[in-house]
C-alpha cells in the first residue's frame, strides 16, 4: 500500500507556478502539497528569463516574498526598439502611469519562494519519481509517485497542474478534451551570458538586415544578450568571436559601443506560440507552460504563469469559504481571456523585429514602418507599453 497523505490541494511541479500558488493558498489558510520531479538544487539553477511585470512584482512583495528582489533587481522604466542604426526609447514611466519592470532572474523567485514554503511549513517534495495523477474527474483526485524506494499517494480536493510543456498534468487529460492552438516560428534564439557590464541601463530590441539581436541583463554585471538564428543551427558552429561580431553589427548604433566578455553559457532555443482550451478538466487545473507557450520577444512567460495562479488562488479561496465553485467553473474563460491578448502581444513583438525567410522587400518596408509608426506614435507607444508592463488583472472571463 502507498503511504498516503491527505491536502486540500496537490500542485505538480515547483516552478513559478506551484511555488506562488502554493504560497498565495498558504496565506489563505488552505493546505497544499507540491511534488517536484527534479532536485531543489536544479529548480534553483536552471536559467530563465527575468522580466517581471508590474503586476507580477507588486503580487511578491504582497506576499512577503519580494524582500531580495527589491534590493537586488533591477527597475527599468522603458526600453529601446533600434532600427536603421538609431535608437527609439519607449518611456514606459510616461505612457503608463508610472508603472516599469524589473530584471530578476526566474531562478531566484524561485530560490524566493521556496524559501518562504519551507520557512512556514510547506510541503514541497523534490525528486520524485514516476509521477502520475488519477481520479481527476472524481471528489478526491490523486497524486501517485515514488521516492526513496517508497510509493506515495496525495488524496486531494483538487489538483493543479504546474509542471510545464513537457510535464504529465495536460497528457493526463481524456483523448478530445483539448483544442490545441499552435504556430512554430522558422527561427530560433541564441543566447548567451556573458562576463560583461550591460552596455545601456535598459533593454535595447534592435531590427537589422541580418536579423533580430536583443541587449539585455542579468545583473550589473553580467549581461544577457540573444541573436535571432535558425532554429536548428548547430551551435558549436557559433564560437564566441563570431557572436559578439554578430551582436555587435546588430546593435550598432552610431556613437554606442558594445562592451564583450567571456561568455559564461550559450544555447541555441526554438519559439512557438501553444495554447490548449480549455485548462481544467474535472478537478484538475492546468497553469502556465503546462497550458500555454509563448514567444519570448514580450517577455511574457513567467508573467502570464503567475497571473494564471492568481485567478486560480481567488477560485479555490471562494470554494473553501463558501462552497461555491461559480469562480473555479469559470477559471479557463477567465486566464484564456488574458492568455490570448498576451499571445497577440507576444505575435505582434516577434512578427514586428524578426526577419522572415520568405519575406519579400514589401514585408520588409512593412515591418520598417510599423516600427516608425510605433516610434512616432504617442497611441502606438502606449499600447506597446501598457502591454510591456503588465495588463491589469481581470477577474471576469468576459
Amino acid at each position: 500500500m502507498p503511504i498516503s497523505t491527505r491536502t486540500q490541494i496537490g500542485i505538480v511541479g515547483a516552478g513559478p507556478a506551484g511555488l506562488v500558488l502554493s504560497h498565495l493558498l498558504h496565506l489563505q489558510g488552505i493546505d497544499s502539497v507540491v511534488i517536484e520531479n527534479r532536485s531543489r538544487q536544479y529548480v534553483e539553477e536552471r536559467v530563465r528569463a527575468g522580466v517581471l511585470e508590474q503586476g507580477t512584482v507588486d503580487l511578491l512583495a504582497e506576499m512577503g516574498v519580494g524582500e531580495r528582489m527589491k534590493r537586488e533587481g533591477l527597475v527599468h522604466y522603458g526600453i529601446e526598439l533600434r532600427f536603421e542604426g538609431r535608437g527609439h526609447r519607449i518611456d514606459f514611466q510616461e505612457l503608463t502611469g508610472g508603472k516599469g519592470i524589473t530584471i530578476y532572474a526566474q531562478h531566484e523567485v524561485v530560490k524566493d519562494l521556496t524559501n518562504a514554503r519551507i520557512a512556514t511549513g510547506g510541503r514541497v517534495f523534490f525528486e520524485v519519481e514516476d509521477v502520475a495523477i488519477q481520479d481527476i474527474d472524481a471528489d478526491q483526485p490523486k497524486i501517485r509517485y515514488r521516492k526513496d524506494r517508497n510509493d506515495h499517494e496525495v488524496v486531494c480536493d483538487f489538483i493543479a497542474g504546474c509542471d510545464g510543456f513537457h510535464g504529465i498534468c495536460r497528457p493526463s487529460i481524456p483523448e478530445g478534451v483539448l483544442t490545441k492552438y499552435e504556430r512554430e516560428y522558422p527561427f530560433g534564439w541564441l543566447g548567451i551570458l556573458a562576463d560583461a557590464p550591460p552596455s545601456t541601463k535598459e533593454l535595447i530590441y534592435a531590427y537589422h538586415d541580418r536579423g533580430f539581436a536583443l541587449h539585455s541583463m542579468r545583473t550589473p554585471q553580467i549581461g544577457r544578450l540573444y541573436l535571432q538564428c535558425d532554429p536548428d543551427e548547430d551551435i558549436d558552429a557559433w564560437s564566441d568571436e563570431r557572436i559578439w561580431q554578430e551582436l555587435q553589427i546588430r546593435l550598432s548604433s552610431e556613437g554606442w559601443k558594445l562592451t564583450e566578455g567571456p561568455v559564461l553559457q550559450k544555447g541555441i532555443t526554438g519559439m512557438r506560440s501553444y495554447v490548449v482550451e480549455p485548462m481544467q478538466y474535472g478537478r484538475l487545473f492546468l497553469a502556465g507552460d503546462s497550458a500555454h507557450i509563448v514567444p519570448p520577444t514580450g517577455a511574457k512567460g513567467l508573467n502570464l504563469a503567475v497571473a494564471d495562479v492568481q485567478v486560480l488562488a481567488r477560485a479555490l479561496a471562494q470554494f473553501y469559504a463558501n462552497g461555491s465553485s461559480s469562480l473555479l467553473n469559470e477559471y479557463s474563460r477567465t486566464c484564456l481571456r488574458r492568455v490570448w491578448k498576451v499571445q497577440r502581444f507576444s505575435w505582434w513583438m516577434t512578427s514586428m523585429l524578426h526577419r522572415f525567410p520568405d519575406e519579400n522587400p514589401f514585408d520588409l518596408r512593412r515591418q520598417l514602418a510599423e516600427l516608425d509608426y510605433v516610434t512616432s506614435s504617442r497611441a502606438a507607444a502606449k499600447t506597446l507599453a501598457e502591454n510591456y508592463v503588465g495588463l491589469p488583472m481581470e477577474w471576469k472571463p468576459d
